[in-house]
């Protein structure tokens, strides 16, 4: 342990100097929804963007860095995560209207956006409050839920290059897709310019509690889990093929899949991230076997596995 405590203090006197806060083999399980996984090898609190764009441009080309919303739709692995891992936290969580438009920081949560968006009578906006995380997440990811999702409404998104140079990019020059996008995994999202449309407030407040309501009874929200586990093939929903499967209920170790809604995994409390993982994939090969289908995993995978991903044989309902 007190080697592992030095390497990680090497790395940090590798690294820029900042106005920010770095810390040595912090834990992630905390900070994510499925509350698994290992440390962050170095966690790095940017100050602003002023100070994410000066500590890329300084860093060491060696070392990798991995960017962190709320770790909703991730899953960090029992062994942690080498290099930095970079939180974008209030800073980065700033929201304005300018006329029609919602300037939003790539940390702001996506229902915080939906809410402060019909406060102020922008309405097209309402199905972020469905999606979980923050808007650097949706970015990357094209979220969307309850007939919208974030090509729809973007104008443009500032992005931040690994040389430190920040650019403003509109929607085509994302090549925003189904559940992804085009650009690098090494640029981060630093803020987006969404477009809205003048409503009355008491309209879109009805349509987000017809979400909210519809997730509540569709989806298990009050457990430990990272959201839609898949992504729904072409011409097929996911969690149709986990459920022909005879997937619903499938245990491994503290992980289980939801019955409620079969293309959520649960963290029952117990679960370590390679239960979650093997449980995740022993749904792939049923489904497949099944179906013909191989499931895409939407959730995002991140780290180190400590031991190899649990035998299938302990699979069990």
């Amino acid at each position: 342990m007190m080697a592992a405590r030095r390497a990680d203090r090497d790395l940090i006197d590798r690294l820029p100097v900042v106005r920010g806060r770095y810390g040595a083999n912090v834990p992630l399980a905390p900070i994510t929804w499925f509350r698994v996984g290992g440390p962050a090898e170095v966690l790095f609190r940017p100050a602003d963007a002023d100070d994410l764009a000066a500590f890329f441009a300084g860093r060491p080309a060696d070392v990798p860095v991995t960017v962190l919303g709320v770790g909703s739709n991730l899953l960090v692995r029992d062994g942690g995560v080498p290099g930095v891992v970079i939180r974008l936290g209030r800073a980065f969580a700033k929201i304005d209207i300018v006329g029609e438009t919602v300037e939003a920081g790539a940390g702001a949560l996506d229902a915080t956006v939906a809410h402060t968006a019909m406060h102020a009578g922008i309405g097209g906006l309402e199905f972020l409050s469905g999606v979980p995380g923050t808007i650097g997440g949706a970015l990357r990811m094209n979220a969307g839920a309850y007939g919208g999702e974030m090509s729809d409404v973007l104008v443009s998104a500032r992005v931040l290059s690994p040389d430190g140079a920040i650019a403003d990019l509109d929607g085509a020059a994302l090549g925003l897709r189904y559940r992804g996008c085009a650009l690098p995994r090494d640029r981060v999202f630093v803020s987006a310019s969404l477009r809205g449309r003048a409503e009355a407030r008491e309209a879109i407040a009805a349509r987000m509690d017809e979400i909210r309501r519809r997730r509540t009874e569709t989806q298990p929200i009050r457990t430990r889990t990272g959201g839609s586990t898949f992504a729904n093939p072409s011409g097929a929903k996911a969690w149709e093929l986990i459920d022909r499967a005879g997937c619903r209920g499938l245990v491994v170790g503290g992980a289980k899949v939801s019955e409620q809604h079969c293309n959520f995994l649960i963290n029952t409390g117990t679960a370590s991230a390679a239960d979650i993982e093997a449980l995740g994939e022993e749904v792939r090969r049923r489904v497949f076997a099944a179906t013909g289908v191989r499931l895409e995993w939407e959730i995002d995978r991140i780290g180190v596995a400590e031991s190899g991903l649990r035998d299938a044989a302990e699979v069990r309902r």
